[in-house]
């Protein structure tokens, strides 16, 4: 059997990353002026402060989306923390935990009164109280040493920072994929199993140099991908490499290879990680960050090629061009040629296991240039975005009655203009996207701090239902951003020193239909959080949530109707530190799911035990859970902790037990070894997962690998 020519398309990565370098090495061995401060002794960061927002903004996603750039961001602000006396708006805006409002103040105190002594002056300012304050300590510093800094080559390997990343994960029990088959079944089916072995392969290597300067590679090899053979004779099914700067003069960003870019509210342009709903009710804006490094494993939602923001005073001018060969599912090729001339869909897995497969690796080829002008000042910012799109190949989706408004052509145009102004403690922000077939998506929103202990956050959107972008990522009920209206109010409130309140109310409607929805629908999400934290030492917080996103009927009519799909979550949360190594975690969760008629109820409960000291080379977390649920729809996700830049949010479904313990050795300081070791044991079942994946048997268990280099 003959795999189709995607392969011959593909240039070679070595090549790529070769001219990286060189331009890299090129371009800054001028020496570049730039004021600049020099941060204090890096101190170790543990990601663990931050579980609380983590899981949050995680568990709202419908989607699984790769996570490691969160934390990934986090860790390199922890590396090269940020001066508060010297910092811009943008530079502040990294730090996802802080709204526009906070940076305002911050901004303008500085301004009147002169540069900050100590970084607690800041209780002193509306919207920052010690909570936030003590969020902010990894990431900033206070320092009146600002000098004239030119670095040179010679600079950057003296001060800069490499990292390298060795990642091997795989599951015990065998999948039906990976089992032995005879081989004349096989040969009559090659899609009867996996071509490649069941392990997943990770490397990356990335050096930076403060916020200025970031090189470097990430390749991945997915279980059940050859490595090395086969249809994989140059090793990694995915290969990624970028060169970005920042800040040199009037030269506010260069992004060579992979990157991603983001501007306004996300309706027009945006790639890569963004949040919606979470507890953190009052933080809905998004902050885009222009051009950015692209140092994920998506093997599809992204930009390659080159793009550059130049800024003249108050106005910055950004251009990018992309050109790359993306997944779809084949519909019709050249015989002789074997080019892709039709397609039916855009795949988004990244998955080439089986022949089938790979018949849709690289398929098409997908060209993108667009730009964003912006007008900015520290307490006002107008921006006009804008891409133009072309795929390869025609583009015949699959119509039905409910999807028959998405983009089904091979090339799109969309356009927009966002902007954002602070006033006091009121900021106003909002986009307005049109796409080239007439459809149009706006958004609209308030946060204003009313009170030192009072904020509030107001979101109206209105997206059509024949709006049209596929890099479009926005503050919305739906993935897609089109056929929504909505309104959002979220409230959060500091009663006491101690205890805190959050609630939101989101009503959503669905103007046309939707997939298992034959008919317009409306719905909404409600959410109430009280967190207590009588001393440093002790947190808790319980919460209730219920969502109603109505669903066709299971009914066997012969017209369908709508039922209300109402999900109820109940959580308590309560966390203890023991002493300064030792903190304990235990929660409890119950979740009731009302289909119609059919009523799914479930519950889950864990403990976890935690061991972290600077003194001690050793980090252990340890969790025990138990889990009974009625089955699917009452199934509960629960964030997990994993090796570093890697995330676990598994569901608990059924009835059983799970278990992981995660292990941090620092052989030295550079050199750090981690595992991790989960399973997840049934007690109402003989298998688990289906198709392939399926596994003969009640447990489930995965091992993880990881070596981390740095120099």
């Amino acid at each position: 059997m003959q795999i189709p020519n995607a392969y011959s398309r593909k240039k070679p990565a070595c090549r790529i990353f070769g001219f990286l370098l060189l331009f890299f090495f090129l371009r800054i061995s001028n020496g570049i002026a730039q004021t600049d401060t020099i941060p204090p002794a890096y101190q170790p960061f543990d990601l663990e402060e931050f579980y609380q927002r983590i899981e949050s903004l995680l568990e709202e996603a419908d989607e699984e989306l790769d996570y490691a750039e969160l934390f990934e961001e986090l860790q390199f602000l922890a590396q090269s923390p940020i001066n508060l006396n010297t910092a811009r708006a943008d530079d502040l805006r990294r730090l996802f935990f802080l709204n526009d409002i906070q940076i305002n103040n911050l901004l303008a105190h500085i301004s009147k009164f002169g540069n900050l002594i100590s970084i607690y002056e800041l209780q002193a300012l509306d919207g920052f109280d010690l909570e936030t304050i003590e969020a902010m300590l990894p990431f900033v510093f206070v320092s009146e040493d600002v000098r004239r800094r030119h670095f040179t080559f010679d600079d950057m390997i003296r001060e800069g920072n490499s990292q390298y990343f060795l990642r091997y994960q795989r599951l015990f029990e065998e999948q039906r994929g990976f089992s032995p088959i005879d081989p004349e079944e096989l040969e009559t089916n090659p899609n009867a199993r996996y071509l490649g072995s069941p392990y997943r392969l990770y490397t990356r290597y990335r050096f930076t140099y403060y916020n200025n300067v970031s090189v470097g590679f990430t390749a991945e090899k997915d279980p059940g991908e050859e490595f090395f053979r086969g249809t994989q004779p140059h090793g990694f099914d995915f290969y990624s490499a970028h060169l970005l700067l920042r800040d040199f003069g009037r030269i506010r960003a260069v992004a060579i290879g992979d990157f991603q870019v983001q501007f306004g509210q996300g309706l027009t342009l945006w790639s890569g990680l963004a949040f919606g709903k979470s507890s953190d009710v009052v933080n809905v804006k998004k902050n885009g960050l222009g051009l950015r490094q692209y140092t994920s494993v998506d093997e599809n939602n992204f930009f390659r090629g080159a793009g550059a923001t130049i800024g003249f005073g108050n106005i910055e001018l950004t251009a990018f061009i992309s050109s790359k060969s993306r997944d779809a599912t084949v519909l019709e090729t050249d015989t002789l040629t074997h080019e892709t001339l039709a397609i039916t869909s855009l795949q988004q897995t990244g998955l080439h296991r089986t022949p089938r497969e790979l018949e849709g690796k690289n398929a098409v080829d997908e060209t993108i240039f667009g730009g964003n002008l912006a007008y900015r000042k520290r307490n006002f910012s107008l921006g006009l975005s804008a891409y133009h799109m072309e795929l390869g190949a025609e583009f015949r989706r699959k119509l039905s009655f409910y999807n028959q408004f998405d983009l089904s052509s091979n090339t799109n145009s969309n356009i927009g203009l966002d902007y954002n102004y602070i006033f006091r403690n009121f900021n106003v922000f909002g986009e307005f996207a049109l796409s080239e077939n007439g459809g149009y998506a706006i958004l609209n929103g308030l946060m204003m701090s009313l009170d030192p202990r009072l904020s509030m956050a107001i979101v109206h959107r209105k997206f059509t239902r024949n709006y049209q972008s596929l890099f479009s990522v926005a503050f919305s009920e739906n993935t897609r951003v089109a056929n929504e209206k909505g309104l959002y109010v979220g409230l959060n409130a500091r009663l006491t020193s101690r205890i805190s309140l959050s609630a939101y109310a989101d009503h959503f409607t669905f103007p046309w239909m939707k997939f298992r929805t034959y008919m317009p629908s409306r719905g909404y999400d409600y959410l109430l959080q009280v967190n207590y934290r009588p001393s440093r030492r002790v947190e808790m917080y319980a919460r209730y949530r219920v969502k109603n996103k109505p669903l066709n009927t299971r009914e066997d009519v012969i017209i369908r109707y709508l039922d209300d799909a109402i999900r109820q979550n109940f959580r308590f949360h309560f966390g203890y530190d023991i002493s300064q190594s030792f903190s304990l975690r235990n929660r409890i969760e119950v979740v009731d799911f009302l289909f119609g008629t059919r009523q799914e109820k479930g519950y889950m409960v864990y403990q976890d035990i935690r061991y972290r000291s600077f003194g001690s080379p050793w980090a252990l977390t340890f969790r025990y859970a138990l889990f009974d649920t009625d089955g699917f729809d009452s199934r509960i996700y629960a964030y997990e902790n994993d090796v570093l830049y890697a995330f676990s949010f598994p569901f608990y479904s059924d009835k059983g037990n799970r278990v992981y313990l995660l292990a941090r050795y620092r052989m030295s300081r550079r050199i750090d070894l981690y595992a991790r070791l989960a399973q997840t044991y049934y007690t109402n079942r003989n298998q688990i997962g289906n198709g392939l994946d399926a596994i003969e048997g009640n447990t489930r268990t995965e091992i993880k690998a990881q070596l981390r280099l740095r120099f």
